[in-house]
Formats: structure tokens, C-alpha cells, sequence
């Protein structure tokens, strides 16, 4: 069981907003679940908002009026004869608060107020708070609706919000009276939980790990064929995270299973396809890139098991570990990091 504490610090590495020197404590050892954590972060940070303004942007309003401003809208006022009224149509572009990342934050704050699993006085909380956003409409969430926000260095302390919101969009089910809602085990949804953990790993290691690059990266294959366009058929090649620091390369492959290894208590194995696929990485790496030292990790969170163990495959160095995320933040940390020098000192062997 990965503690709640812990929950708050994957999603602030994930989405770019962790500061080492700072974590600001919303509270998460005293919020009993996600979605209560949720709640509390999305409601605070409203709060921040409230207090110093919410971000404006200009919308295209049309109105008729007596005193013509803006835009003409001449095929309105032929078709609906407007100058017989003594009026003229226009398009007017009006600040408002009314845009799009706040219409979304007031539908997340009024869908959790709405949400059963969230405490009840954190719910009349995210109603007040959703009150307070005056002038806001709030918008009908959907996938596609996130994919619009556009967000500005000067709007970019949405960014993390617009994030969770998304997360409570995903994570909120209706529930079996169809008035309110109940929410989703996130926690054990391995496919989107995977995307975090590697997203978590990448920002991780980017502030974490002095001297070390931290991207994915995509691969050609080193691949012919008698037809060139043969080679469009194959599937795109591309790592979970790829560490470099001068000479040395690192390929991650991060996988989030509730079981880490296969064959069960009687016969533990490594999962085959995992390191299938960290083969394939590795080999087309020390194809492309002789003179560097390259290494792989295939790794995997847990909430108890530990694992590290080390392999030389196809001449290189690889390790299956495991980083318990149930333990305490600082031995997380530590954890981390030390698997990458674990691997650093494997080329010399």
C-alpha cells in the first residue's frame, strides 16, 4: 500500500512542480485516500488563485446596441433588420475570467463536491470555493476539453492544477443513484499508473541527478528491406528513459505490476517480455553508439518486495530492482539515486 504522503510526491515529480528545497504541505498524512487528497490540493490551490486574481483572456462577445463598438456584424444586422430598431450588431472582445482552464477547475471543484468518497466537510469546502469563482461558467469535462487548454509562462501556475483536474476526470465514476459520484481505484489502474511512474522517473532524475540527462527517447530500428515501405509497418521503438552523462548511457524501463515477478511463489522469474524488450533497447544502443558504456535497468515500484538483481546480457550490464514506494520519502530518494551509481560502478566489472 502506497501511503498517501507519498501519492503527493509522485504526482508533484510527475507534473513538473516539485522544488527540493520545498514540498508545501496541503496536509496529505491527514487525507485518508486519493480522493480526499485531491480535493484538498485542488481546493488550496483555487485558493492561491482567488487570492492574487484569476487569470483573464479575451472572448469574443456579440451583442446589439445603440452605441456601435468593436466589430460590425453586417450580415446579422441585414438579416435581422437591426437599423429598423436603431441598433447595430458587433463583436466585441470583453476581459473575463470565463476562459476554458477556469471554467475547467470550477467543474472538477463542483464534480468532487458532488463525490461521495470525498469527506463531508471537504465537500461544503469545494462548494464555497466553486462559489467564489464569480463570473466563471464551468464546462463540461471531457478528454478532448483538456487537450485545449493552452497555458502561457504567465498562467503556468495552472499547469499542476490542470493536472489534477484531469486525474479527477478520470478517476470519478457515477454512482448507482446517478446523483453523484464515486471514485475510481486509480491506484491499481496499472496502465495509467505506469505513465505516471515514468513520467514521476523522468522529472525525478532531471532535478535529482546532478550530470545526468533524462528523456525518452525514440530509436530507429536497425532494420532493411527489399521494400522501403515495408519499414513502416514497424512498430515505434521508444524508451521509458534514457540517462545520459558523457560517456555513459542508461536504459530505463519502468513497468507498474502488482505482481513483479512472473511463475508465481514456487517459481519467480523475471518477466520474459520485460526483458525481451530492454534487450532489444540495449542491443540497438550499443549498435549506434560503440564508444559509449551502456547499461540497462528494468524497473518497478512496489509497495513491499524487494528486488535488485544484476545480469551481464549481451555484454552489458543490466538490474531488475524494485523502489519500494511505501517506505519514507527520504529512503525513496535515496533508493533512487543509488541505483543509478550501482550501475555506474557495473562497467568496471
Amino acid at each position: 500500500m502506497i501511503p498517501i504522503r507519498n501519492v503527493y510526491y509522485l504526482l508533484l515529480y510527475a507534473w513538473g512542480h516539485f522544488k527540493s528545497a520545498e514540498v508545501r504541505d496541503v496536509g496529505a498524512d491527514k487525507s485518508p485516500d486519493l480522493p480526499n487528497l485531491l480535493a484538498k490540493v485542488l481546493n488550496e490551490g483555487t485558493h492561491r488563485l482567488l487570492r492574487r486574481g484569476l487569470d483573464r483572456g479575451y472572448v469574443v462577445a456579440t451583442e446589439e446596441t445603440r452605441s456601435p463598438r468593436g466589430k460590425l456584424r453586417l450580415d446579422v444586422m441585414t438579416k435581422q433588420q437591426t437599423l429598423l430598431r436603431g441598433t447595430a450588431v458587433c463583436d466585441v472582445d470583453e476581459l473575463t475570467p470565463n476562459i476554458l482552464h477556469n471554467q475547467i477547475l470550477k467543474a472538477s471543484l463542483t464534480s468532487l463536491a458532488n463525490c461521495s468518497d470525498v469527506m463531508a466537510k471537504m465537500r461544503h469546502e469545494l462548494q464555497l470555493t466553486a462559489q467564489r469563482m464569480t463570473g466563471v461558467s464551468p464546462v463540461r469535462l471531457s478528454a478532448a476539453v483538456f487537450h485545449r487548454v493552452q497555458l502561457s509562462r504567465n498562467t503556468s501556475q495552472y499547469s499542476f492544477l490542470m493536472r489534477v483536474c484531469e486525474l479527477v476526470f478520470y478517476g470519478l465514476l457515477p454512482d448507482e443513484q446517478g446523483t453523484g459520484a464515486k471514485f475510481r481505484n486509480i491506484l491499481k489502474d496499472e496502465t495509467r499508473m505506469e505513465a505516471l511512474f515514468e513520467e514521476f522517473l523522468r522529472n525525478f532524475y532531471r532535478s535529482e541527478l546532478k550530470g545526468y540527462s533524462a528523456n525518452s527517447e525514440i530509436m530507429p530500428w536497425l532494420a532493411e528491406a527489399v521494400d522501403e515501405a515495408d519499414l513502416t509497418f514497424l512498430p515505434i521503438m521508444k524508451t521509458d528513459m534514457t540517462l545520459r552523462s558523457g560517456a555513459r548511457t542508461i536504459v530505463v524501463d519502468a513497468k507498474y505490476y502488482k505482481e513483479v515477478l512472473a511463475g508465481g511463489r514456487y517459481d519467480p522469474k523475471v518477466r520474459s517480455a520485460h526483458l525481451y524488450q530492454l534487450s532489444v533497447y540495449l542491443t540497438h544502443v550499443k549498435q549506434r553508439e560503440p564508444k559509449q558504456e551502456v547499461s540497462g535497468l528494468l524497473l518497478y515500484p512496489t509497495g513491499s518486495q524487494s528486488l535488485r538483481l544484476t545480469y551481464r546480457l549481451i555484454d552489458t550490464p543490466v538490474t531488475v530492482a524494485t523502489v519500494n514506494l511505501a517506505a519514507e520519502w527520504p529512503e525513496i530518494h535515496t533508493e533512487l539515486l543509488e541505483l543509478v551509481r550501482h550501475l555506474e560502478t557495473s562497467f568496471s566489472h
